[in-house]
Parts: structure tokens; C-alpha cells; sequence
């Protein structure tokens, strides 16, 4: 929680000024690159006493020349009383560019190191800088944290696209963030003379040659030191036998006799100049314009992170429930203890509270992560909600709340209910909240309900659940759930195919046009621009605000949308829709699932599925490039009946879109369900396995735990489990 907090408000707070500085300082990044490209190339052996006489022959009046980390020369000159300067072409010693700085380079660097505020913009940039090391820091931990682990830190994400997209950028730019934001603080104390740097000074020698007028080719000094080393040279004043010449290179400075070329001192950089360097190197990328570059991208990604930032803290306020009526904690009779993450599960524990308090109890919601049992003296129940983080951690709102159940003396008195929300797909479903289950047990925590979870935040466990708790407390209870709804868009029908009638399932292959999408949508990916097979199709019925959720059997990439429903007796929505005409429409939203979604690799794909659970294993196949093998269960009542993408899946074979096929006919002569299908096939089920074959089940609760224990048979010879491979992302489930 600490963690998250430290992460949040700092990043929300600055977000401005971090995407001002992040986009200049990724402008000035190309510079380098461009120096580097544009400078000529110098020989390994060219001297600083070859480059100095070809430069003064064009520049008699010459005064100093410099080399920069990137390799561009310049020279300084006095052509009578006028100056001049310019870039050098070292192989000839003429100029080939103007030395005065980029306008629009100067002008960046002063809104980037300033803001052009002077002494206080650069201490305003440097609190963005102390910022970006707290954020990248915290950012680090936090992907590690939802990832399971530095070692799993590139596994796949999952969940909204704000908080995923967040995700991938952060993980991928954050060890150059930490790299900017160190080298940014690191000279932003120089500049503030926090950090002491002891630059290379020598003490005018005590003895000078006083002669004049030797060639520069012959200082033996200049001969000895090569132009890749230079830094800068100072020549003397005209006229003084007393000057000399000051040479400075990457290892240190010293005086060069202007009569004998003899070097007259010298001393080498100090450790903290070395440091500066290195750490101006780093920031600058000047002497290192490739990693300049690299930053500099990475640094794009501070602008993104900031917008996908407030819009992951946008999507969880908007959902957090707004308290109304909320009982003092020790007046209340029922406790509902809530760990979210987004918000969504406020939102139930809301409708929750609201429901109880019209059966006439009085109600205290309050964060799991400030459970003090103390607090509650009246308490007769607690009920808690709790949804899961990651690979099984606390969400937000529940740090610590096992340790401070571990610690307690006693457990409370009042009995308690834990319903976990979750995703079935993820191999941690309801981790965090049957860990909870656990050590409430451990405690022995009385018991109100078996633990129980909602798949999916689905409307109808949670009215389900609501039923068993209104029994267990002796009053009805209706929990009518209303979440809140993304926009929808209007669909048209335009074919539909109906099985089914003849084994009383009627059952329907529904077939959308897309609808029209604006410019906005489809930059940002809203709307219906960006689904595949696997993804849910909201439908909003007449009569009703609650959606109904349907699994996609096709992609935006297909032209259309599909789904395949089944009518149930008294269901709203399945009712609406299998009585769909063409030309009708619904209206209807994508919610995108992204854990159950085929990847794009070729390792081998076994798909599993019953009735219209074969919906999006069908969109899987057709989106299948020919050589990816794919092995199909499918189980039906009758083939003359609900025998769905009959011709499709034919066709599929014939195309090598589809390997195998296996039926299982539960009305037949020999009647067989998928896991039947599954046994018989052992042998092929292990060769695909052990080749890194992909599962994936789609259908009934019942269908999907005979599959399980069906595999767990199957995969035993093979030292394998259901679980083990569900740790691997390799057996996901999409079940209702």
C-alpha cells in the first residue's frame, strides 16, 4: 500500500513536469547523434601537432581548438581585431560548418535543465529528477510485484489496457529512467556545489625556454598526443616568450614550452573529474550518441506512462463507490471488509451494504487493510470481499491485513464470510481471497459461509452468493448488482444460423456488421476497432441495465462480429437474441479478455469445448495461419443437430487451418463427453504437450472440471498437472 502510495501521487502531482523535461530531454538526445554523424571522420593517426599546423596555415590568428566527445573540431581565431570560429574538417584544416550553438538546441537546453526560470527552474528540475528515481524505484517493485517475481518480470500481462500498456513501458524503459534521473541528480548537485568536483590545475610553471617562433610540427609534446585524445588546446599570447601552450586531454592537462615542445607540467584528471565525465556522458549521451539515443526513446515513454498513469487512477476512482449511509465502526452489527485494486470491488461491496440496510441492519464498509476488531464492538458478522493482485498478492486496500489477523490474540467472536473476485483464466484465481479463507480458518474464525467466488465480476454468483447469505441470516436478500457501463454502440444483425431445436437446446451462430468507427476510436483502440476471438461481447437487453457477457468467435480483423448463444428458459438476453431477425439491432459493448486469448506462436494448440463453447475456439481456428497444429474437442448432443460450423470446420481441415477434429456425441448409441474424447486421445494429448501445446477450455463449470480431472489422468506418466501448466499460461479456462 505504502509502495503504490509513494508511486501514485508524486507521479500524478508532476505529471506535467516530467512529460516537459522526458520530451526535451529525448529532443536533445538526437543532437549527439547528429554531431557524431556529421563530424568528420580523423585518422588514428593524425596528431594534435599535424591538426594544429594544417588549422593555422588557414587561421594565422589562431587561438584555440577544441575537440567535442562526439568528435566535431572547432577553432577559434583573431583575423586582426576580428574573431571568428568554426568546425574544422581535420584533414585539411578548413572550415566546413559554423561554430555558433543550434538556436533550437540552446533553446531546449534551458527548458530542459531551467525551464527558463533560472536558479529556481533548475531546482525544479532537479525535484523531477529526485521524482523520477522515487517513480522508477517504486515502478520497479510494483512490476516485479504484479509479474510474480524479478525472474518473471517479461512474463505476459494481463488485464485493462491503460494498466497493461503502463505495464509494458515501464518494464521495458525503467533501468534507462534510473539511469537519466541518477546522472540528472548527480549534476544538478554540482551545479548547486552539493557534490564537490576537483577540476585538473596546474601552477604556471617556474621556467619557460622564452623562445619563439618554432614550427608546430616539431612539439614534441603535440607529436606525442593523438587528435582522439584531445580535448582542447590554448595557444599562446603572440608576442610573450613567457606563454605556453595549455593542452588538455581525457586523461589530464599540462603546459607545453612554446620554444622546445617539451611538456612543463602536468596532471591528470582527479577521480570526482573522471566521475563528472562520466556521469555528464551518461545524462548527455555526447561520446556515447548510440546509448544518447536509447535514452532518449526510453524517455518517450515517460509521457505515455504519465497519461496511462492518470488514467489507471481515473478508471479506480470512477469506480470507487461514493459512501452514503456508512454506520460508525462501533455501532455497527455488519462489517464488510473490502481488498480492491481498481475499484470494481467496492462497487459490489456498495450494493451489498445497500441491501442489508433495507433487511434493517446497519452496515460499516471499511478497507481490509484497517482491520481492528477492536473497532467493531457490536459487530455480529463480518463479511469481506476481496479480490486478487498479481500472481496472488493482496490487492491495494488489503496490505497487511493477514499479518494483522496473524497477530491478533484472539479471533473475533463474530462469524465471517470470504467471497474472492477473480478471473477463472488467470492460473492465481481468487488467490489472495482463499489465502484469507485460510488463515481465518487457522485462527478458528467462526464460520458464516463457505468460501465462494465470482468469475469475472459475474452478476449472476453474486446474486447467487447473495441468496445463500439471506438464508444464512434468516431474511431475504436480492443483490442486484448495477456496474457501471462503458459506452455502447448499436449492432445490426445481419445472418444467423440456428441449431438445436431437434434436442430441445436451441441454440444460434449470430452474425453483427461492424458498426462505424470515428477517426478517435480507432487511434485510441475504443470501440469495436480492436477485438479478437476470445474477447467478450456485452449485450445490454431491453428491460434491463445489466449486461450479458458472450465469448467472440471472431476478430475486427474478420469484417463482422459473432457470437454464439444458447437460449436458456426465462433468460432476458438469450431470449432477445435468438430471436433476432436480420436488419434488427442490440446494443452492445466489447470488453476485451485478454486471458483467453490464442497467441501467435506455432506451438501446437488443443482446444476443448462443448455446445456453444466452441464459439471462440472456432474464431482461434479461422484466424490459424496454415502449419500452427490445432487438435479440436468438440462435444455435441447429436450431429443433424447442434453440429456448430459444421461446414466451417470442414473446410478449416481442408485449408490446414484445422489438424484434428475429435467428436463427442452425448446422444448416441455409445454416448461420450469431451473427456472421453480426451482419454482416447492420451497419447496424442502427451506428444502435444511435450512439443509446448497450449490448452485452452471453453464452456460449463461441469464440462471444465470433467476436462481437469480427465488431463490430471492423462498428464500424470508425464510428472505433470493441470496446475503446472496453468502456472505457465499454458491451460487457460473461459467457463460460466
Amino acid at each position: 500500500m505504502l509502495m503504490r502510495t509513494l508511486h501514485r501521487w508524486p507521479g500524478l502531482v508532476l505529471a506535467a513536469l516530467l512529460f516537459v523535461t522526458a520530451l526535451s530531454g529525448a529532443a536533445l538526445s538526437v543532437f549527439p547523434a547528429l554531431e557524431a554523424v556529421q563530424a568528420p571522420t580523423v585518422s588514428d593517426t593524425l596528431t594534435v601537432a599535424e591538426l594544429a599546423t594544417r588549422v593555422q596555415a588557414s587561421h594565422p590568428g589562431l587561438e584555440q581548438i577544441k575537440r567535442a566527445p562526439s568528435g566535431r573540431i572547432t577553432a577559434w581565431w583573431f583575423d586582426g581585431e576580428q574573431p571568428g570560429s568554426a568546425v574544422i574538417d581535420p584533414a585539411t584544416g578548413r572550415d566546413v560548418a559554423s561554430a555558433d550553438p543550434n538556436p533550437l538546441q540552446r533553446w531546449l537546453t534551458t527548458l530542459h535543465r531551467s525551464l527558463f526560470l533560472g536558479d529556481g527552474g533548475r531546482l525544479v528540475a532537479a525535484v523531477g529528477a529526485l521524482t523520477m528515481l522515487g517513480l522508477a524505484l517504486s515502478g520497479a517493485w510494483l512490476v516485479a510485484r504484479r509479474t510474480g517475481g524479478w525472474r518473471r518480470w517479461f512474463t505476459r500481462l494481463r488485464g485493462p489496457w491503460a494498466g497493461r500498456l503502463h505495464t509494458e513501458i515501464a518494464r521495458v524503459a525503467v533501468l534507462g529512467l534510473l539511469l537519466s534521473s541518477v546522472t540528472a541528480l548527480w549534476m544538478s548537485a554540482e551545479t548547486f556545489e552539493l557534490i564537490t568536483v576537483e577540476s585538473a590545475s596546474l601552477h604556471a610553471p617556474a621556467t619557460v625556454s622564452g623562445q619563439t617562433g618554432r614550427p608546430l610540427a616539431q612539439l614534441d609534446a603535440l607529436r606525442a598526443t593523438p587528435v582522439a585524445a584531445l580535448r582542447d588546446l590554448s595557444f599562446p599570447a603572440a608576442g610573450d616568450p613567457q606563454d605556453v601552450f595549455t593542452l588538455r586531454t581525457t586523461q589530464g592537462m599540462g603546459y607545453v614550452d612554446a620554444g622546445t615542445g617539451t611538456l612543463l607540467a602536468w596532471q591528470d584528471l582527479s577521480l570526482s573529474q573522471r566521475v563528472s565525465d562520466t556521469m555528464e556522458m551518461l545524462h548527455t549521451g555526447r561520446g556515447a550518441a548510440v546509448l544518447g539515443l536509447i535514452l532518449g526513446v526510453m524517455a518517450l515513454g515517460v509521457p505515455v506512462l504519465s497519461v496511462t498513469g492518470v488514467l489507471v487512477w481515473l478508471a479506480g476512482w470512477r469506480t470507487r463507490p461514493k459512501l452514503r449511509g456508512n454506520a460508525p465502526a462501533a455501532q455497527a452489527d455488519t462489517v464488510v471488509l473490502v481488498g480492491s485494486e481498481g475499484g470494481s470491488t467496492c462497487g459490489f461491496a456498495t450494493t451489498l451494504a445497500e441491501a442489508l440496510r433495507r433487511a434493517g441492519q446497519s452496515v460499516h464498509i471499511a478497507p481490509m487493510s484497517g482491520f481492528v476488531p477492536a473497532r467493531y464492538r457490536q459487530a455480529q458478522r463480518y463479511l469481506i470481499l476481496a479480490a486478487t493482485y498479481g500472481e496472488g498478492d493482496a490487492p491495494a486496500s488489503a496490505q497487511d491485513f493477514l499479518a494483522r489477523l496473524q497477530a491478533l490474540d484472539a479471533p473475533p467472536t463474530a462469524p465471517v464470510a470470504v467471497l474472492g473476485f477473480g478471473d477463472r483464466s488467470f492460473p492465481a484465481f481468487c488467490a489472495f481471497a482463499s489465502a484469507v479463507t485460510d488463515a481465518a480458518h487457522a485462527k478458528g474464525w467462526p464460520t458464516l459461509l463457505p468460501f465462494d467466488t465470482i468469475d469475472r465480476q459475474s452478476l449472476q454468483d453474486f446474486a447467487r452468493w447473495g441468496h445463500a447469505l439471506g438464508k444464512a441470516l434468516g431474511t431475504p436478500l436480492e443483490l442486484a448488482h448495477q456496474p457501471a457501463l462503458p459506452a455502447t454502440e448499436t449492432l445490426t444483425l445481419v445472418a444467423r444460423q440456428d441449431y438445436g431445436s431437434a434436442v430441445q437446446v436451441p441454440m444460434s451462430i449470430l452474425r453483427f456488421a461492424l458498426p462505424p468507427t470515428s477517426r478517435w476510436q480507432r487511434l485510441t483502440g475504443q470501440g469495436f476497432t480492436r477485438f479478437e476471438p476470445g474477447d467478450l461481447l456485452g449485450i445490454v437487453p431491453e428491460g434491463s441495465p445489466v449486461p450479458r457477457l458472450y465469448s467472440l468467435a471472431s476478430g475486427a480483423r474478420d469484417g463482422f462480429i459473432e457470437i454464439v448463444v444458447r437460449r436458456h428458459v426465462g433468460g432476458l438476453a438469450s431470449t432477445q437474441l435468438t430471436e433476432l431477425e436480420p436488419g434488427q439491432t442490440v446494443r452492445a459493448f466489447v470488453r476485451p479478455h485478454p486471458g483467453f486469448h490464442a497467441d501467435h506462436g506455432r506451438t501446437p494448440l488443443i482446444l476443448i469445448g462443448a455446445g456453444t463453447g466452441v464459439g471462440p475456439l472456432a474464431g482461434f481456428i479461422r484466424h490459424n495461419t496454415p502449419g500452427r497444429p490445432i487438435h479440436l474437442f468438440f462435444g455435441l448432443r447429436h450431429p443433424g443437430s447442434d453440429f456448430l460450423y459444421h461446414s466451417e470446420l470442414s473446410r478449416w481441415q481442408a485449408e490446414g487451418k484445422l489438424t484434428e477434429l475429435s467428436l463427442a456425441v452425448s446422444r448416441s448409441a455409445q454416448p461420450q463427453y469431451v473427456q472421453d474424447a480426451l482419454r482416447q486421445a492420451a497419447p496424442q494429448v502427451i506428444d502435444a504437450i511435450h512439443h509446448g501445446a497450449k490448452i485452452m477450455v471453453c464452456g460449463g463449470r461441469d464440462m471444465a472440471r470433467g476436462v481437469s480431472e480427465a488431463l490430471t489422468e492423462i498428464l500424470q506418466p508425464a510428472w505433470l498437472t493441470p496446475a503446472m501448466l496453468k502456472a505457465g499460461d499454458r491451460y487457460v479456462e473461459d467457463v460460466y
